[in-house]
């Protein structure tokens, strides 16, 4: 079954009992401002290729209007570089996850294109990931991040 198949929206229940499981992976020994901005681009990523992820919008009690967030929760875990590359690489090759990462080119080029011609010359062998984000099977994103602490 697909992710997609799995994102019956059930904002009815805790995210410990949903199906599915969002987390991203986090290098650890980041700065806080290049984990912010990496979580930040992840969420938006994974917002555009799964939108139904996201829940509708509410307003509160003075009729004030908030946008939807994601009814699965997100859990920001920490690991060394080489663990979050590890996670990236067993993550991509099942085809059960939606894996969006962050490769350390990103976050040294201030120009898209820029970003895009550097990503295009370098080997997948040679990217360094400053975090991945897995979407899928609570039982498989689980497996691969079970025992990874929390982002602190």
């Amino acid at each position: 079954m697909t992710v997609l198949a799995q994102l019956e929206r059930r904002s009815d229940l805790p995210t410990r009992e949903l199906p599915v499981k969002w987390v991203i992976v986090m290098d650890r020994d980041l700065p806080r401002g290049l984990q912010a901005n990496a979580a930040a681009c992840l969420a938006a990523s994974v917002g555009r290729a799964v939108p139904a992820i996201l829940g509708p919008g509410g307003a509160d009690a003075s009729g004030q209007a908030h946008a939807g967030l994601p009814w699965t929760g997100c859990t920001v875990l920490a690991a060394p570089g080489a663990i979050v590359r590890r996670i990236r690489d067993e993550a991509a090759a099942d085809g059960a996850l939606v894996v969006t990462d962050m490769a350390a080119i990103a976050q040294r080029t201030n120009v898209y294109d820029d970003y895009l011609a550097e990503l295009s010359r370098t080997g997948g062998e040679d990217l360094a990931y400053y975090a991945v984000s897995l979407l899928g099977p609570r039982e498989t994103v689980e497996r691969l991040t079970g025992r990874l602490p929390l982002l602190r």
